[in-house]
């Protein structure tokens, strides 16, 4: 009888050494898993503060290009009052607008995007983001580079426009000098 005590008091003793073994590794696998759920979760908000940093830079480049537009709008207005040609000058600068504006709604497409996605990113989500960033990259860079060119046509205007008054100042001269001689 004592034997059969003992061993049952041994076997108790074991199973309750084998339960807080059990409980200390669920315990502990539990730790880890919130670990990496509070990394994964500060991973995720990192990367969004990343694009909202990336998107910030976006909306202050368009912010600099309508400053820019608005420039070039105002010199073409100027230039035109005094006679010089700006046709293409304003269909570049139009050009330019229908860019940004199409940039803009890429970046809203973007905002929406990142929104809807609280916690986690999908992969669907990521490769439509990236596409989104690349397209908004190549709308921006070619409105930039309408609006230099709407500047050097601008440029070569009022060029073209001085040296036809040179040529019709210098034959004015001319007559004037003709008709005196």
């Amino acid at each position: 009888m004592k034997e059969l005590k003992a061993k049952r008091e041994a076997a108790r003793e074991a199973l309750g050494a084998k339960r807080e073994e059990v409980k200390e590794e669920i315990e502990k696998k539990r730790e880890e898993i919130k670990l990496k759920r509070e990394e994964i979760k500060t991973e995720i908000e990192i990367k969004r503060e990343e694009l909202k940093q990336k998107m910030r830079v976006f909306d202050n480049v368009i912010a600099r290009l309508n400053l820019l537009k608005e420039k070039v709008s105002a010199q073409i207005i100027k230039l035109e009052a005094k006679g010089v040609d700006t046709i293409e000058a304003e269909s570049l600068t139009a050009e330019a607008e229908t860019k940004l504006d199409a940039a803009k709604a890429k970046i809203i497409e973007i905002n929406a995007l990142l929104a809807v996605s609280t916690n986690e990113i999908s992969a669907e989500n990521k490769t439509k983001l990236k596409t989104l960033r690349d397209e908004t990259q190549v709308l921006i860079k070619d409105a930039r580079n309408a609006l230099k060119d709407a500047i050097k046509s601008l440029r070569d205007a009022v060029k073209a426009k001085r040296e036809a008054m040179k040529s019709e100042t210098t034959e004015t001269n001319e007559t004037e000098n003709e008709t005196t001689n």
